[in-house]
């Protein structure tokens, strides 16, 4: 049976878009009380609710006077990075904690593919969690938008460029780099090369800007044959390390842009016969336990992740409760911690 050109049943929110003549996010952000819609398109999503009658899962649990009392952290790697990244366990046990402090369910959900995103994507639309948390997010990375999009509070760990328009908690990243070169070159280290993050990721262009202001600051010369690209894996360390090593055999101090491709770094050096610190000094980032039980201990540019994972999760308990315009963002500090590698 078809009634005014509908089928008969619950009606879909895209029905009730259609009828507004709005898009679905904005149906959604009217239905979970965003302020960031304009009365005209509330009034007329209003208005469609109206006359197909549609009552929204979360409406239904807003009338019960509950939420979902869930949050997801959205790791988009697969189980083997997981586990390997000091990093990720880090963020994780910060927003663990945060969560349980507040009687908030964490789901920790990994997208390894365009499928699995697909999937998560209609989880999220169901209403089946308050929030998102995000982590390691690439500069394409279209599902930070479509969270928002959805009416749905999000927090970023990191940005994916300058100008990020979602809340975010992020580290000084220049100031890891500048810090990391200007140590080294105050050792004496006049060949200084670096192993970049991904370039599509603004944490890693971050770390090989500050890579190039300290190289200013210290009166040294950019050359772009000291930067070899990794992907802030181990193995990626060591494919870069090897890079480098044929182009610039001479160089005598390496900043990579994690601890773990630090380590294989430090492999491949030893593999070529080269010392450290004697002949190589070599500086990471995180503050690991990888730093601390490499050998020679790894001197390491120290950001606070745990607290960055409780920041994340404080700030989306605050938009959950209080939805505001402003995106809040937070830029954590970061220091040198110094070491035998260097």
């Amino acid at each position: 049976m078809v009634v005014s050109g509908r089928q008969t049943g619950r009606p879909t929110l895209e029905e009730v878009a259609a009828r507004a003549g709005v898009g679905r996010g904005t149906v959604s952000r009217v239905i979970n009380g965003s302020p960031r819609v304009s009365e005209q398109a509330k009034a007329a999503v209003d208005r469609a609710v109206a006359e197909l009658g549609y009552v929204p899962n979360r409406a239904a649990r807003a009338l019960a006077g509950s939420r979902t009392d869930a949050v997801a952290l959205v790791i988009p790697e697969t189980e083997a990075r997981l586990f390997a990244e000091p990093y990720f366990l880090d963020i994780i046990r910060g927003v663990s904690a945060e969560l349980a402090d507040a009687d908030k369910q964490l789901l920790l959900t990994l997208i390894r593919s365009d499928k699995e995103r697909q999937r998560f994507e209609q989880y999220l639309a169901a209403q089946r969690v308050d929030g998102v948390l995000l982590v390691s997010v690439h500069a394409d990375d279209p599902l930070p938008d479509q969270v928002r999009a959805l009416g749905l509070p999000a927090v970023l760990n990191g940005r994916r460029s300058e100008a990020e328009p979602v809340a975010y908690v992020d580290s000084d990243n220049v100031g890891a780099g500048r810090s990391a070169v200007a140590h080294l070159a105050g050792r004496g280290r006049r060949r200084i090369a670096t192993v970049t993050g991904p370039l599509d990721m603004y944490v890693a262009r971050c770390r090989l800007d500050g890579y190039r202001q300290g190289l200013a600051e210290a009166g040294l010369a950019s050359d772009a044959a000291l930067v070899a690209t990794g992907d802030f894996t181990e193995e990626g360390g060591r494919r870069a390390m090897r890079e480098l090593l044929a182009r610039t055999p001479d160089l005598d101090a390496v900043f990579a842009a994690s601890d773990v491709m630090a380590a294989g770094a430090r492999g491949v050096l030893r593999e070529a016969g080269r010392r450290v610190p004697e002949d190589v000094a070599l500086v990471g980032v995180d503050d690991s336990a990888v730093a601390r039980h490499m050998d020679p201990p790894l001197t390491s540019v120290r950001q606070p992740i745990e607290e960055m994972g409780r920041t994340m999760a404080r700030l989306l308990l605050r938009e959950i409760g209080i939805a505001s315009e402003e995106q809040p963002r937070r830029v954590l500090p970061t220091e040198l911690v110094v070491r035998d590698s260097s």
